[in-house]
């Protein structure tokens, strides 16, 4: 037994150790190094990416073989950039895509707002309306995107902005948002299906789909 409880120990501490040597250097040669430890701890994590906008070139190619695609964003600004474009264009034609951004016309302490008064602490560029502003110009983008397709759900939500899921039915790219840096400037953890990380990605965005609302899919004049 003592055996037994060891190499579950020694597989854990294993895996921390990978996990930090790919966030300090998110290097290729470290990936595989990776995947093999989530193999084995049942993991599901195949690479760490130091920022999440380094991702965006692989993330093309699995939204370009994707049955079906789940967003849920902070703010959105992935989805009107070049990976997403050809989603919009009809150059990719996935069953469904369920898209999930913040409600920017709740009433003011909503937590868009205790969001962007994270931001505002280490951006000083960041006004009080700014991050509203820029989820609704997102909102438009996509409403206009929408109106040539029928796959496009769209949905705002009102909960705590703890983490960016952008998932297929074969992979997820999951960024935990923190209080002292942008999304963008956040690890990006990338795992497969099977695994424990696609499935709590999956479930983060599942969650929030349940207590989302339609969002009316008409451009603001």
């Amino acid at each position: 037994m003592n055996a037994f409880l060891l190499g579950i120990l020694s597989s854990l501490v294993t895996s921390a150790l990978l996990l930090a040597l790919s966030l300090l250097r998110a290097s290729r040669p470290l990936w595989w190094l990776t995947a093999a430890c989530s193999w084995f701890t049942g993991t599901g994590l195949r690479r760490v990416y130091r920022r999440q906008a380094a991702a965006e070139q692989n993330m093309s190619q699995d939204l370009a073989r994707a049955r079906w695609v789940k967003v849920m964003a902070g703010r959105g600004n992935i989805l009107t950039r070049e990976a997403f474009a050809p989603l919009w264009s009809g150059g990719l034609s996935p069953a469904s895509i369920q898209i999930l951004l913040p409600d920017p016309d709740i009433p003011r302490d909503s937590w868009l707002d205790r969001r962007s008064h994270d931001v505002a602490r280490f951006d000083p560029g960041f006004t009080p309306d700014l991050l509203r502003d820029q989820v609704r110009a997102n909102i438009n983008y996509l409403a206009q995107a929408a109106r040539a397709q029928r796959n496009i759900q769209l949905h705002s939500y009102n909960l705590p902005h703890t983490c960016r899921v952008i998932a297929t039915d074969k992979v997820a790219y999951l960024t935990f948002y923190s209080d002292n840096a942008h999304g963008r400037n956040s690890p990006c953890l990338y795992a497969r299906a099977p695994g424990l990380l696609y499935t709590i990605a999956l479930q983060q965005f599942d969650t929030a789909w349940a207590n989302s609302a339609p969002t009316l899919t008409t451009p603001h004049s």
